[in-house]
């Protein structure tokens, strides 16, 4: 399968493989949603890595190659606003999976792990499901689509949330890569490493949060991308909540020292 799915302890991995650059099929949109609805439910689960298969590109976008069938406007319309109508009756096609994979609800951190390029639908894959992202000096990032009359990727991704303005402008509009280095002084990337040291650096990241209590890492997700829509009090408001119900439910090391029970040695419960 070209998106290889295994787990490692507490670790999820998700490896695309599929050609020298790791271009994505529609076949292989819905083999990672499903990847990813496992990855959210299996409870011994705590984090993910994401990554391309070793020395090949993260990923290089979608297979402008792969056949698809094709749609009359009608249809285009009715695929528009549910993006699986068609399906049964001619097989997979675009819009698809690709939407259910940018909707899905996630409360587990997933950590990118970047060589090569990573352009276009990988490169919305990765500000989508990633929260921590480490690069290789090779690697490489863009939007080309614009040079293909398609426009839209800032939008889906909210660019301009996890870099400066100016530089998600010059990616979109002018369709050009940016290096590892410049991508690092962005802020879209954590940390540049070799590599050769590329996925072991991953896995230390995620085994640091693996190893944290889950429901803290959950809540402080959830928390995290939900107040990012929300007035400055609700954001509080909701954070709040979510941090009660911490109390309440606390049930590891940290309630014996006191914190969560107000002092009184009952561990909060």
């Amino acid at each position: 399968m070209p998106i290889t799915y295994s787990k490692d302890g507490a670790i999820a991995t998700f490896t695309i493989d599929n050609g020298k650059v790791n271009v994505f099929t529609p076949a292989m949109h819905r083999e990672l949603y499903e990847a990813l609805v496992d990855f959210g439910r299996d409870p011994d689960i705590r984090v993910g890595i994401l990554a391309g298969s070793a020395g090949k590109s993260f990923c290089a976008g979608d297979d402008i190659r792969a056949p698809l069938p094709g749609l009359t406007p009608r249809e285009a319309l009715e695929a528009h606003l549910s993006p699986h109508t068609h399906e049964a009756r001619i097989g997979l096609t675009r819009p698809g999976w690709e939407q259910d994979v940018m909707r899905l609800r996630r409360v587990k951190p997933i950590i990118g792990a970047v060589d090569h390029y990573c352009l276009g639908q990988g490169m919305i894959y990765l500000l989508l499901l990633t929260e921590i992202r480490i690069a290789t000096p090779r690697t490489q990032f863009g939007f080309p689509e614009i040079a293909y009359g398609m426009g839209g990727a800032g939008a889906i991704t909210r660019l301009g949330r996890h870099i400066p303005q100016a530089i998600a402008m010059e990616m979109l509009l002018l369709g050009e890569r940016i290096d590892a280095e410049k991508a690092l002084s962005a802020h879209l990337v954590n940390r540049v490493v070799p590599a050769d040291q590329l996925f072991a650096e991953a896995r230390t990241i995620a085994g640091k949060i693996a190893a944290h209590p889950a429901v803290a890492v959950q809540v402080e997700l959830d928390a995290y991308n939900r107040a990012m829509d929300m007035p400055r009090e609700q954001g509080i408001d909701y954070a709040g909540t979510l941090f009660r119900f911490q109390r309440v439910a606390y049930d590891v090391p940290p309630a014996a020292t006191g914190f969560f029970d107000g002092g009184n040695g009952t561990g909060g419960r």
